[in-house]
């Protein structure tokens, strides 16, 4: 059976899209940036104000584009960075328009110390006819070690 894998990525500062660039050369895989209409501001506190009243509203913000073939994937690497204990909501959006299920999910976090939190429970509650692996949190400010961290595990 031919494997073909996909990272699908959501990233703000850089640091996610750096680990899924990492993930596509060490894996072999395609890639897909999750990209809201509306983009994000710049500024820190903004952000995170704007993250967190979509989370309070359990709003879904729309994306730029879906993966076209994704049933030809087998393999999905998912990455993300914590915002507010779980996946910013574009990301839930990805999973909602997007039917995973038969494929291997494997998360991968960026964080400042609060690791995976709840987001690989909220993938598994969206995504329950998908295999969900165990997920990698990376601290944001150790993405550039993360190549080493990839190929270890």
């Amino acid at each position: 059976m031919n494997k073909k894998i996909l990272v699908a990525y959501f990233s703000h500062s850089g640091n996610t899209e750096a680990v899924a660039n990492n993930i596509k050369e060490t894996v072999g895989a395609d890639i897909f940036e999750i990209k809201t209409t509306e983009s994000y501001p710049s500024e820190y506190n903004l952000v995170v104000d704007k993250a967190k009243k979509e989370q309070d509203t359990d709003y879904r913000p729309r994306l730029t584009a879906k993966v076209q073939d994704m049933d030809t994937y087998n393999f999905v690497f998912l990455g993300y960075p914590n915002w507010w204990g779980t996946m910013p909501m574009a990301v839930f959006t990805f999973l909602e328009e997007h039917d995973l299920s038969g494929k291997t999910i494997v998360p991968f976090c960026t964080h400042e110390g609060s690791g995976l939190s709840h987001s690989e429970k909220d993938v598994a509650q969206i995504c329950p006819k998908a295999t969900l692996l165990k997920g990698l949190p990376i601290r944001g400010s150790r993405v550039s070690d993360a190549k080493k961290t990839l190929r270890t595990g």
